[in-house]
């Protein structure tokens, strides 16, 4: 389905919301990506966002949210924790910054309603992901009844990648003609290592994991 309007990418430039950013510019007449500071371990991800955003032919914006970094401890914004390499067994990965993704989805609709945009991209994955509870379908669902509700509009929140595995996220990007972009220019990398990344880090190796399974079916 093609829609004749506008939509805003919740934009990181990393595999999975460049991917989404291609798939809102096939979709949507016009796309504009919205990137966020926020105290990140991997701060030049904004950078690069710029960059594959640029590249795109998309208009770009970043706003602060660094009132995050403050709300928790976690390895993602407190550099004095180190990265988890494996997720516990019995709670949340340190990686989790609690609240994030109910942030960026809130205010990039205050964003987008100043705009006359009501339809918002994001890619959350509940099929392949590190254990964040608001990357989940019902999280999605839940909060676009609520952002509805609190500003009596109808935003859709598309999450193209829900239901994709990295593998099949891969293959995405390959039909959207941005395979070597997302491979080469992307940051997956907590560690801030753009590309294949440091591959170490629990994102790295989901990345990797995906691409060695679709390039072992590509051929």
């Amino acid at each position: 389905m093609r829609y004749d309007e506008k939509a805003l990418v919740v934009f990181s430039g990393g595999q999975d919301s460049t991917t989404c950013l291609f798939w809102a510019k096939k979709h949507f007449k016009e796309v504009i990506a919205l990137s966020f500071a926020y105290g990140q371990r991997h701060a030049n991800e904004v950078e690069i966002a710029r960059e594959i955003a640029e590249v795109a032919g998309v208009e770009w914006h970043c706003l602060d949210a660094g009132f995050i970094s403050g709300l928790s401890h976690n390895s993602l914004t407190d550099m004095s924790i180190s990265v988890d390499k494996e997720k516990p067994s019995d709670a949340l990965p340190n990686t989790f910054v609690p609240g994030r993704n109910m942030f960026f989805l809130s205010i990039a609709a205050v964003f987008a309603r100043e705009r006359g945009i009501r339809h918002l991209v994001t890619g959350v994955s509940q099929t392949d992901f590190s254990g964040y509870p608001d990357c989940r379908d019902n999280f999605i669902k839940s909060l676009n009844v609520t952002i509805n509700l609190a500003m009596e509009e109808q935003f859709v929140i598309h999450t193209p990648l829900m239901w994709m595995d990295k593998a099949q996220v891969w293959a995405l990007s390959d039909e959207l003609g941005v395979f070597d972009l997302v491979r080469e220019k992307t940051i997956t990398c907590y560690n801030g290592v753009v590309g294949d990344g440091c591959g170490e880090c629990p994102s790295c190796r989901l990345r990797k994991k995906g691409l060695e399974e679709y390039l072992s079916i590509r051929k």
